[in-house]
């Protein structure tokens, strides 16, 4: 059972993921890490040579060898579909509304001087619509503060903004394990980061399964706010870093053992909790 993981950045080792090939490589498999950022890929040398590719990618360059690899017959977790749609916010909010997951209104434009009207309905929050970890989102209450938007090139993702009744909730899904941590936002220190982990109750469950369902993953984590005693999803990582969750590299180890043997017995590489 052969298994590369598509890494961002430089090589090198990572603290979650290099733990987790560890314990793939004990479980037997033949375990590669791959850094597409700081090398020289060949396109014409682009073949399927392991039975799974994991993609912890998350850069321009990650994805799009996966979708070349996806087109060459790869088996990849997630999905380069799901990964894809995973990257642009504007997909992904649409497909989560459309399945029933509490989101807040969102609208999208390429226009800034559209946005003054939303503020009628109260306060917004503007986010880059391929952004990640929390960078560039900027909350407009007042007409006066769309001139100083620091505004990033494309479309405009824009939702209404609901005031938290206390912290963030990141949610985490691991095959059929649903994972919670409760966090500040933003978060500038790695205790911040790492927060508090917590037992979901049944009403986050359910939200995490309407997520699987509609986005077609089983590994991915999303973001709740509660206002007013309301769960709202704001945001959705297709393979987020999993700060926080105890026992995570066990889990995911786990897990993509499964979808690896999954894949080599012919079966698909996503499991029950998507479908």
């Amino acid at each position: 059972m052969k298994i590369a993981f598509l890494m961002q950045g430089p090589a090198g080792p990572h603290v979650l993921w290099s733990e987790v090939g560890r314990r793939l490589s004990e479980a037997g498999a033949d375990v590669d890490f791959q850094f597409p950022d700081v090398s020289l890929n060949d396109l014409s040398r682009v073949r399927v040579e392991h039975d799974l590719y994991v993609l912890k990618s998350g850069s321009a360059l990650g994805l799009s060898l996966a979708g070349a690899l996806h087109a060459a017959g790869a088996a990849i977790l997630n999905p380069y579909p799901v990964a894809a749609m995973c990257r642009d916010k504007i997909v992904t909010s649409s497909v989560l509304a459309g399945s029933g997951v509490p989101t807040p209104e969102t609208w999208v434009t390429e226009d800034p001087h559209q946005l003054r009207w939303l503020l009628d309905g109260g306060p917004i929050v503007v986010k880059p619509f391929r952004g990640s970890r929390g960078v560039g989102v900027q909350v407009i209450r007042e007409p006066a503060e769309l001139a100083d938007l620091d505004l990033d090139p494309g479309p405009l993702f824009v939702q209404r903004y609901h005031p938290p009744d206390g912290l963030d909730y990141k949610m985490y899904c691991i095959g059929e394990r649903v994972c919670g941590v409760r966090r500040v936002w933003p978060a500038h220190t790695y205790e911040e980061k790492l927060g508090e982990a917590f037992e979901p109750d049944e009403e986050l469950c359910r939200i995490a399964r309407a997520c699987a369902r509609a986005i077609g993953a089983d590994i991915f984590g999303f973001d709740v706010v509660f206002s007013g005693g309301r769960p709202f999803v704001v945001d959705l990582s297709g393979f987020p870093g999993f700060k926080g969750v105890p026992d995570a590299p066990a889990l995911l180890a786990a897990e993509i053992e499964a979808a690896a043997r999954r894949v080599t017995r012919g079966e698909p590489v996503i499991a029950v909790m998507s479908r």
